[in-house]
């Protein structure tokens, strides 16, 4: 039973936090959504704080989980990259309550050592696989691109935060995938 209580307080958690748009939230209340007593919450986790990174590490076993197998069946570079940025704009990922989650994860992250460690891998990953797939594109100008490509990704899911209309999941990916090509159009104009 461990496990789906844990699975359970996990998901409540994020639901929580995309009901309220805050961290501002109830041990109490994460429990009473997923069915429990708030003890029994804070046996599996010990507090509040330790509930969210574990939804958080959920997120991003999702997350992970959704670019490989998007890689799988991408047969280019160019299909990569597009490939990582769907990924991101998944209707597991983005909706409402992980954007949410997402927002206050960057919040939290700036004051427990936890949650910047994680932030710290998650940028780490997708910044390495944009690089892995863009220098056969751009060259040298990879790193940077990457970057931004990444950026643009974290902008789209603040944008998102900050209106109450449904995500978009196609507009957003479309969003950064034009930027994508705008980075190779630079490279090309360069070459020509």
């Amino acid at each position: 039973m461990e496990p789906l209580r844990r699975a359970a307080l996990v998901e409540a958690t994020i639901h929580e936090i995309g009901a309220h748009g805050t961290l501002d939230v109830t041990v109490g209340a994460i429990a009473k959504r997923a069915g429990m007593s708030s003890a029994l919450a804070h046996h599996y986790f010990g507090g509040k704080e330790q509930i969210f990174l574990a939804a958080m590490r959920h997120t991003l076993t999702v997350f992970g989980a959704e670019v490989r197998a998007a890689l799988v069946t991408a047969e280019t570079d160019t299909a990569r990259v597009e490939a990582i940025v769907r990924a991101s704009f998944s209707s597991s990922n983005f909706r409402p309550e992980v954007i949410a989650a997402w927002l206050n994860f960057y919040v939290l992250a700036q004051t427990v050592p936890e949650a910047k460690r994680l932030l710290t891998i998650y940028q780490a990953r997708i910044r390495s696989n944009l690089v892995y797939s863009l220098r056969p594109l751009i060259g040298a100008r990879a790193s940077q691109a990457a970057s931004r490509i990444a950026a643009m990704i974290d902008g789209v899911y603040l944008r998102q935060s900050l209106v109450k209309a449904r995500p978009d999941q196609s507009e957003a990916a479309g969003q950064v995938i034009d930027y994508l090509y705008f980075e190779l159009k630079g490279v090309r104009d360069e070459q020509a």
